[in-house]
């Protein structure tokens, strides 16, 4: 199994990490080095720059999410990097949890799963 998190779609809402009965997440820091410390392609690794439609969809959203935000507090923040991704048992459930649809799952039969938000 290979999870990797396109970037520059997401918005640090922490869910995937919350939900993820095998901890493939983690948050890290937006500038740190380990912010593309995951099977993300270079053209989904972090490179500083958010989707402008992600980033339009959620700037006024006020639902207790830091989106955005550099760093990650304990509750939202920071970017989602999945760093156990052979862990993964496709439960799916970040996939419905993610506000920026920035998840890529790929099985090893090679079938691909994307992140739509419920």
């Amino acid at each position: 199994m290979d999870v990797y998190v396109e970037k520059e779609k997401c918005t640090g809402c922490q869910h995937c990490k919350d939900v993820c009965p095998v901890a493939v997440f983690e948050m890290h820091h937006r500038d740190s080095q380990d912010a593309n410390k995951d099977t993300a392609p270079p053209e989904h690794q972090w490179k500083g720059q958010t989707d402008p439609a992600v980033a339009q969809k959620w700037k006024d959203v006020q639902d207790g999410h830091r989106h955005f935000a550099p760093d990650n507090d304990g509750t939202s923040g920071g970017i989602s990097v999945a760093v156990n991704g052979s862990a993964c048992i496709l439960c799916q459930a970040c996939l419905i949890e993610c506000e920026g649809e920035c998840i890529v799952i790929k099985d090893d039969s090679g079938n691909e799963y994307r992140s739509i938000y419920k």
